[in-house]
């Protein structure tokens, strides 16, 4: 079998062009077998400086555009992101690990819809008029200016288009950086608006870790700062933004409960259950991993969730049928497998699943656990799954509000009037009734405490890459007291 290959044209995209690293190497490995698909270099100091100031001096021109012609701009990128969607695909897929038959229907096309939903926004980003007598007053939305992006390694092209979107058709430039696990679609995006007509310098892609995106957060040229990552990384991001009063976005990670009631749709529920904590191997921020069962419907839910857990079919993730992947890397793993190892020696009981063999963790599900355990408690980034035991509506709104997590929580009920009552207790930013991880780009998607702060999609994501000019108009002779 050939080995799969995916080197980009270079590693970086400064002010139109493809621009080759001047760093340290950077190995891109298929996460299936381990194997280099590309080499690529990290950004120096000086190109990720580079990067900040083309795109502060090509942004005032790109802000002086009407933003119906931002909007054509970002329907083009669109447009072609749909066409190419099979080869963009199996560049995801190599370089995620993610299984073709998700990254299909799941990852460019969440992209594509965000370019097209803040395309068609684009007319409608006005100011207000403010009627004070014979005085009034208007507001002016205006865009921020150097927007700076910081991407993670599990969505990560869905993550470029959901930071891109609303940041350009706002007027902003932005320099993003992909994770170093991931760093190829980023830089298959930027090729692509270009091509859609993107102006040079407003939007440029640098690579590397943490030290690469400590300089592009501290850049002088930066009005903003979008992350997706980790809680320590936020608090490390935040903290230094803060040093140069940066608006922030911080989407972080989650210990996300979902409440199965006595009387919910069995079948249903598991299905959720299942797209909660094992889609994309469980590499996903807003897994409910936290699955509180009622003591009524426990039972059969455990046993089904098993049986169609067997179902499952990991291999190599460029085959159709595979519908579970490997994890991203070997650290990242042995995290998990320590993890569940853990579990076990607290007296969880493992209901199916464990440890797995080299890249691939299969499905795990713990039962009998209780609040205290650290797999209910830690933010795994794998695809465990924790189920804990309530008695009362109230008892579990307490429990599952127990957490310094709030990214999202999910309820299945078929009492309407319990779920919007149990949604409305519940201390987290994004919430499913009978349903979970649906992520459309029309509904805001954010978290609380600390999940983070600031929301991505929805014209709600507009308030956070603009701000907002006030302008008092005086029309009649001014009094003073002296």
């Amino acid at each position: 079998m050939s080995r799969p290959q995916a080197q980009p044209a270079a590693s970086l995209f400064i002010d139109g062009q493809f621009v080759e690293g001047e760093g340290a190497a950077l190995t891109v490995r298929y996460p299936f077998t381990g194997q280099p698909i590309a080499e690529l270099r990290e950004a120096s100091p000086a190109q990720v400086a580079t990067a900040c100031a083309r795109a502060r001096a090509a942004q005032p021109a790109w802000a002086a555009l009407a933003p119906v012609e931002r909007g054509r701009i970002l329907a083009r990128a669109a447009a072609i992101i749909l066409e190419r969607n099979e080869e963009l695909a199996r560049l995801e897929t190599l370089d995620t690990g993610k299984p073709i038959q998700e990254t299909l229907v799941a990852d460019w096309p969440s992209g594509a819809a965000a370019l097209e939903y803040f395309a068609g926004l684009a007319a409608t980003l006005t100011g207000h008029m403010i009627p004070l007598g014979t005085d009034w007053a208007y507001t002016r939305r205006e865009p921020l200016g150097v927007c700076a992006g910081i991407g993670a390694w599990n969505y990560p092209s869905q993550i470029a288009c959901w930071k891109a979107a609303p940041a350009l058709v706002m007027g902003n430039a932005m320099v993003f950086k992909p994770s170093e696990e991931t760093p190829l679609g980023a830089l298959k995006l930027a090729e692509i608006l270009a091509e859609a007509g993107l102006p040079a310098g407003i939007f440029n892609v640098v690579q590397g870790g943490g030290q690469v995106g400590a300089a592009l957060v501290a850049d002088p040229h930066v009005a903003k700062v979008s992350l997706t990552g980790s809680v320590p990384t936020g608090r490390r991001v935040y903290a230094a933004a803060a040093e140069g009063m940066r608006h922030v976005t911080m989407e972080l990670g989650g210990k996300s409960p979902l409440i199965v009631f006595d009387d919910a749709n069995l079948e249903h529920a598991v299905s959720a259950a299942i797209l909660a904590n094992f889609y994309s191997s469980g590499q996903i921020c807003s897994n409910g991993t936290r699955v509180f069962l009622q003591t009524g419907i426990r039972d059969a839910f455990l046993d089904r969730l098993a049986e169609r857990v067997r179902r499952v079919q990991m291999g190599d993730p460029l085959d159709p049928a595979t519908n579970h992947g490997p994890i991203i890397n070997p650290t990242q793993a042995a995290r998990i497998r320590e993890a569940i190892a853990g579990g076990i020696a607290a007296g969880a009981r493992l209901v199916c699943g464990g440890a797995g063999e080299g890249a691939f963790i299969p499905p795990t599900v713990f039962a009998d656990a209780s609040d205290d355990m650290a797999i209910a408690r830690d933010e795994i980034f794998g695809p465990v799954l924790t189920a804990l035991t309530f008695h009362d509506e109230s008892e579990v709104i307490t429990r599952a509000n127990s957490t310094g997590f709030g990214l999202a929580a999910g309820v299945f009920t078929r009492d309407l009037t319990r779920a919007h009552r149990v949604i409305a207790a519940l201390e987290a930013g994004t919430c499913w009734i009978n349903a979970y991880n649906l992520t459309p780009v029309e509904m805001p998607f954010g978290g609380v405490k600390l999940s983070g702060l600031g929301r991505e999609n929805s014209a709600a994501a507009i308030e956070h890459y603009s701000q907002l000019k006030s302008v008092y108009v005086g029309m009649g002779g001014v009094d003073a007291p002296y």
